[in-house]
Order: C-alpha cells, then structure tokens, then sequence
C-alpha cells in the first residue's frame, strides 16, 4: 500500500499550490483522508481531513478560508488546494488516510515540500 504525493514546489508569497495524493495497492474510498505539515524542528501538525464520501472536511484555523480538501473516489486521490500562501505554510506536507481527524493515521505518504518565499 502507497500513498504518493505530488505537486509541492516553490511559490511566493500569495500564490497557489495543488497537492494530489494518489493511493495504490488498495481503495481508500470508505476511509477518511487528509494532510499533515511538518516545519523544520517542529512537529506534525493536522492541517486538513475530509471524510470519506467528502461531504464533510475539517481544517486547521490558519487555513482556513485558504485551503480546500477534496477526494476523488473513483481515481483513489485527494487533494489540497493552497491559494494566498504565507511564508508560514513553508513545510513538508504528507497525505495520511485512517482516522485523521482522530490523529489515528494508517497510512502515511512520503512527503512533498512547500516552499513560500516572502
């Protein structure tokens, strides 16, 4: 089983990233899904879970209104939209599926870097 992340780079200040979270080796579709951070020297941080039939998702207070989760069943990915970027969203940003909400990961991506130059 894999979860593999995609779409991280370099962006200034205000601008927007995509991340894709692609799964293999089984279907995540009955399962909640979302995105961890993690800043140098610091912990992983929740930033946003959606739950399984995506009709529901949860955020991070700093991104909200920013951010935007959503999943794509029938292709097993889910994804992060980043707009008005802040030096502050600089990070590693990992995909994780299980009990997110809950901090109760089952599976962890392997990471992508988000790069916001001010």
């Amino acid at each position: 089983v894999q979860l593999v992340e995609s779409g991280g780079g370099l962006v200034q200040a205000g601008g927007s990233l995509r991340l894709s979270c692609t799964a293999s080796g089984r279907t995540f579709s009955s399962e909640a899904m979302g995105w961890f951070r993690q800043s140098a020297g610091e912990e992983r941080d929740f930033v946003a879970a959606i739950n399984w039939r995506g009709g529901r998702s949860d955020y991070l207070d700093s991104v909200k209104g920013r951010f935007t989760i959503s999943r794509d069943n029938a292709k097993n990915t889910v994804y992060l939209q980043m707009n008005s970027l802040r030096p502050e969203d600089t990070a590693v940003y990992y995909c994780a599926a299980g009990r997110v909400a809950a901090g109760l990961i089952d599976y962890w991506g392997q990471g992508t870097q988000v790069t916001v130059s001010s």
